[in-house]
């Protein structure tokens, strides 16, 4: 009987696993989100973190598992994850970026990846959006609730930020916004 209900157990937090895992973010490196662009153009959204950093995490833990927010990205957007301080090499618009400087043996802290750099993400949390042929769009930095990230999501998408070249017409495009999160 006891080994019965520790199958179950088991087999219990396997399922529960498995089905979290299926919930999330379909988070990709961005070489491999700039290759699927070529076969199906698509918007890039780029988290932006370091390991040490706590509204990373709380991102993370409070945004990036909110049902709404995963499914909008994985429907609308190819989703990059993006340690800014570590040591993957990135090629974008023909140029190949390092981090020279990183140190494997740090604890915390370690130096900006020549990506990060070249975005000018100088905060952490970043997200950063990508147009369907990998231009660069824009940087917002800091930590976002699902309702904060959601006017970004979609504005971006629809391409309304197109229209948005002031601070009357930001306020007024937030002041428009129904929120469906």
């Amino acid at each position: 009987m006891r080994n019965m209900r520790l199958t179950f157990g088991v087999l219990f937090f396997l399922i529960i696993g498995f089905t979290y895992a299926q919930d999330g973010i379909n988070w990709m490196s961005m070489n491999e989100a700039l290759e699927a662009q070529k076969k199906e153009p698509k918007k890039i959204f780029m988290d932006v973190y370091t390991t040490w950093c706590g509204p990373c995490k709380m991102l993370d833990r409070n945004t990036f598992s909110d049902k709404n927010v995963i499914e909008y990205i994985n429907e609308n957007y190819y989703a990059v994850k993006f340690n800014a301080e570590g040591n993957e090499s990135v090629t974008y618009q023909d140029f190949t970026y390092t981090n020279p400087n990183y140190r494997p043996e740090r604890r915390g802290r370690n130096s900006q990846h020549l990506f990060a750099h070249a975005l000018k993400v100088n905060a952490y949390p970043t997200l950063v959006f990508f147009k369907e042929n990998g231009d660069l769009i824009q940087a917002v930095p800091g930590y976002r609730t699902p309702k904060e990230l959601e006017i970004f999501l979609k504005m971006i998408h629809s391409d309304d930020y197109l229209n948005i070249t002031t601070n009357e017409a930001w306020n007024e495009y937030q002041k428009n916004f129904k929120s469906t999160f």
